[in-house]
């Protein structure tokens, strides 16, 4: 399987993202002989959180060149839904479509908190237990989500939602709204920048496609509306014009 994939609800990145099939524990059905185990084959990922539109294309066709990778052999297009700003968020979602489109690809959706969670999923060594991934929603508020690990794998329990960092629950947290609001919350080191990017969020998805899971659509999660408004009508001046 190879996937692309996009996400761009805090910084611009982009993945291919590929399986190398490993034998399973003897005695098991033949079915269950072969276990996928995600690798990247290619990413980029931008420092800039204001940028996605001008860098994602050109990210994209550099790391498919890097790769030596045809569109045509793509096996999906996963793309991050958020929670993200506005108009980063729109950006790789259409950009996904568009290219879904273009090249005939199955495109799928999954929560780009996801991304971090599978970082912490594979990098604790110790225990599973239930944890709290949590980005920079700006107002002074961020985006989270709660989890669990099991067998290196994250399995989401609460969220995605959107408030003040104090009002988290008292659970370990991972993620840039995590540095942001360390005097609040219970910041786990190491994680105090991470941001959600395309390379985890596409070897989550390549695990749970191997498996036959059905991924969400790419409906983004925005949780606030937009700032921006529609004009309402203008009011008619009173009183005639004059001469």
């Amino acid at each position: 399987m190879l996937i692309l994939a996009i996400d761009t609800s805090a910084v611009a990145s982009a993945a291919l993202v590929t399986d190398v099939v490993v034998p399973s524990a003897a005695g098991q059905p033949a079915a269950e002989q072969t276990t996928p185990v995600p690798r990247v084959l290619a990413g980029f990922v931008t420092e800039d959180t204001r940028s996605h539109a001008e860098v994602l294309a050109p990210g994209i066709r550099g790391i498919l060149d890097d790769a030596a990778i045809e569109p045509s052999t793509l096996d999906a297009i996963v793309a991050g839904v958020g929670p993200g700003p506005f108009t980063g968020l729109r950006s790789g979602i259409v950009t996904a479509r568009t290219l879904g489109f273009a090249w005939n690809v199955p495109l799928h959706g999954m929560m780009s908190l996801d991304a971090v969670a599978r970082r912490v999923a594979v990098g604790e060594s110790t225990g599973a237990g239930d944890f709290l991934v949590a980005i920079d929603a700006r107002r002074k508020e961020v985006y989270w989500a709660g989890y669990r690990r099991t067998n290196l794998l994250p399995e989401l329990v609460d969220g995605p939602h959107v408030g003040p960092a104090a009002d988290l629950p008292l659970l370990p947290v991972y993620g840039a709204g995590a540095g942001l609001y360390a005097d609040v919350v219970d910041a786990v080191d190491g994680y105090a920048a991470t941001q959600p990017e395309a390379a985890p969020l596409g070897e989550l998805a390549l695990i749970r496609l191997a498996s036959g899971a059905q991924l969400q659509d790419t409906t983004p999660l925005y949780l606030r509306e937009s700032d921006a408004k529609v004009p309402g009508p203008r009011k008619r001046a009173s009183g005639r014009a004059r001469a």
